[in-house]
């Protein structure tokens, strides 16, 4: 049996594994000290397009778990990733927020008011009925179609919005075409992470609360999987969440507390 204690590296989800909105999960911030007293690589991974490494780092500095940019991997960095490795130097018509501009512009990518050569969307809370019918004429037209992340819907303060994939659902039916996602459950993003790491597919562990994205995302990469009970998943509604997602983690945990102990019995 698989057992946590013997990874090289790890890839952690945010929401639901070490926060809950602006509030820090119990334990988070000792299991990031655990990683960084004992060498443990790891990179938080987000399917979060909308903010940028910078933000989401200090964003965790300022709920008490140790952040820099570096540690950061977002569906942003890897759908630019995926462009420019597929088509260096491409030109891009965007529907997201800064963070995706960013991403892009930093692989080199530039972006396009008129025939691009893909149209990439992530969640974009500005999003005109104009730009949407721009983005679909422009993929009826051949341009690729590159979807960060296909999660319908982002919890707010006041209940919850329509997400990228939301977006994406609109965007599909109206032209066509199915997108190539990049974020969790694909592995696009889960590959990417590995690359920026430097470790090995089975040698590192995916970290998550979530089994149909954080769990179904690592076991498509050939990572180890490491289910928290933190967030979206408990313990009372745990079977179902697995029986919905049709995959099973490796490893189960109650805690961070928990984790750091299973971490600890590394020889």
């Amino acid at each position: 049996m698989k057992s946590i204690a013997t990874a090289k590296g790890l890839l952690i989800d945010l929401d639901g594994t070490l926060y809950h909105g602006h509030v820090r999960i119990e334990g988070a911030d000792r299991f990031i000290g655990y990683l960084r007293s004992n060498g443990i690589p790891y990179l938080y991974v987000t399917n979060n397009s909308s903010a940028t490494p910078e933000e989401v780092a200090s964003r965790l500095v300022g709920m008490g778990i140790p952040a820099e940019a570096e540690d950061v991997c977002t569906s942003a960095q890897a759908a630019a990733g995926h462009i420019a490795e597929t088509s260096p130097g491409a030109s891009v018509f965007v529907i997201g927020e800064s963070g995706l501009c960013t991403a892009l512009l930093d692989a080199g990518l530039h972006l396009t008011e008129k025939e691009p050569d893909y149209v990439v969307q992530g969640i974009d809370r500005q999003l005109t009925y104009e730009r949407a019918a721009r983005a679909v004429t422009f993929i009826r037209g051949g341009a690729g179609s590159i979807l960060t992340n296909p999660d319908l819907l982002l919890p707010t303060a006041g209940g919850f919005m329509p997400g990228a994939g939301s977006i994406g659902a609109m965007l599909q039916a109206a032209s066509g075409v199915k997108p190539t996602l990049i974020g969790k459950p694909s592995d696009i993003l889960m590959n990417y992470a590995l690359g920026r790491l430097g470790t090995l597919a089975d040698e590192t562990w995916v970290i998550g609360d979530n089994v149909a994205t954080d769990i179904a995302a690592g076991i498509a990469a050939g990572c180890g999987t490491m289910l928290l009970l933190t967030g979206l998943t408990n313990a009372d509604n745990m079977e179902h969440y697995i029986e919905a997602a049709g995959c099973k983690p490796d490893s189960i945990c109650q805690s961070l507390d928990q984790l750091i102990a299973e971490l600890g019995r590394r020889s």
